[in-house]
């Protein structure tokens, strides 16, 4: 996935130290024990955070430019309200009102121009040919000539989603980037939440669907009736944010959700941590109580948990008794074959295991069917079907 230099970049590590305000000791440190990497094979070459240290969050990048040092911030973890009453009134304390954003299904991407150059970076840090590709399609290049110094930190969603396949949001054909907030370069400070749609305004940006604002007394109530009305829709649910962003967002989501996120992981079993599947069993309980749920509506909901979890297990196990190996199956869309193979090597350097179909020409596009393979789902579900005990 990256390269690491088995000796550090001594301009590298006096430049960032400057920029970073961390002591050179302690850069190589960090190169060494590969929480920094070096990132290299496509361009631009670079360094990111494999995991948060320093006060840098994960993914964090570093760049080398002529002026030095230029840096894209992770995309800092946004904490959930499992009570959305209590949990608002609490974290926003004071203010008069908040604003309340779609959480959309997605990637999480970074967009920012390097050298003046416009790249995508995942939520990792890396730099995704694909990704990069379809963020010009959405994003002109006039927003980066005239702010340079910004960030455009956003969701990728639609079907030809190789990370996170989903057909839910009708308006989206192919893939498209909606941003969510518009971050500095260096320090990550945010704009507010009204100069970024001023912003993406004028230049034509898509952003995530915006609700409003609503006085703090009223927003649990209201935000409550935009989560039952996007559940029906299967979206996933909001981001409640201060207007002026100086106090970080929390989420809140829906119940169809949990359950949609659960039916598809279910399918890969052992390929997904269990803190993936506890957290969201876990949410249908609060959700439950909070929303006072008599037994009827706490049976219903019992019964879409529990056909979310056992279902698509049931599919894999069946299908791998047949012979039939287990895989995700997402899909691309591109212009250019040669984005196609540096996706395809993209995969590779992630670790991960796919095998990508002949392309199919699609309206002037290549159309192009990626297998992944589960390869522990697939082997634990074999062994257990030929007697291996749990």
């Amino acid at each position: 996935m990256s390269k690491s230099q088995e000796v550090p970049d001594e301009e590298f590590v006096r430049l960032s130290s400057i920029a970073l305000r961390i002591p050179e000791s302690r850069l190589s440190g960090m190169l060494k024990r590969r929480v920094l990497q070096n990132v290299s094979g496509f361009f631009p070459d670079h360094y990111r955070f494999d995991k948060g240290t320093a006060g840098f969050e994960t993914g964090t990048a570093l760049f080398k430019t002529d002026e030095g040092i230029e840096t894209v911030r992770g995309f800092p973890k946004i904490q959930r309200a499992m009570i959305l009453g209590v949990g608002i009134a609490t974290h926003f304390e004071g203010l008069p009102e908040v604003a309340v954003e779609e959480k959309m299904n997605g990637y999480n991407v970074r967009v920012a121009s390097i050298k003046g150059t416009v790249i995508a970076l995942t939520r990792g840090g890396l730099v995704c040919p694909y990704t990069t590709e379809k963020v010009l399609e959405n994003v002109g290049k006039d927003f980066f000539i005239d702010h340079p110094d910004l960030v455009l930190c956003g969701e990728m969603v639609g079907p030809d989603n190789p990370y996170v396949p989903k057909d839910i949001y009708h308006e989206v054909d192919s893939i498209s980037f909606f941003i969510f907030d518009i971050r500095h370069k260096n320090s990550g400070k945010p704009l507010g939440v009204d100069e970024k749609h001023e912003l993406c305004s004028h230049y034509n940006i898509k952003t995530v669907p915006y609700f409003g604002k609503y006085p703090l007394d009223e927003a649990s109530r209201r935000i409550t009736g935009i989560i039952r009305e996007l559940g029906k829709k299967s979206r996933e649910g909001v981001v409640i944010k201060d207007p002026e962003m100086k106090l970080p967002a929390i989420k809140y989501t829906s119940s169809k959700s949990n359950n949609n996120d659960l039916e598809y992981a279910f399918g890969f079993y052992n390929d997904y941590g269990k803190d993936f599947f506890f957290s969201r069993v876990v949410r249908e309980g609060f959700q439950a109580v909070e929303w006072d749920e008599d037994e009827e509506a706490l049976h219903e909901r019992c019964c879409r948990l529990g056909e979310s979890i056992l279902k698509p297990m049931v599919n894999t196990i069946k299908k791998r008794r047949q012979g039939e190996r287990i895989t995700e199956d997402v899909q691309i869309r591109v212009h250019s074959l040669d984005t196609a193979n540096k996706f395809e090597e993209h995969l590779r350097r992630m670790g991960i295991d796919a095998q990508f179909d002949e392309p199919k020409l699609v309206d002037g596009q290549y159309l192009i069917v990626i297998r992944k393979f589960n390869q522990s789902t697939n082997d634990r579900t074999s062994a257990i079907l030929s007697g291996q005990l749990w």
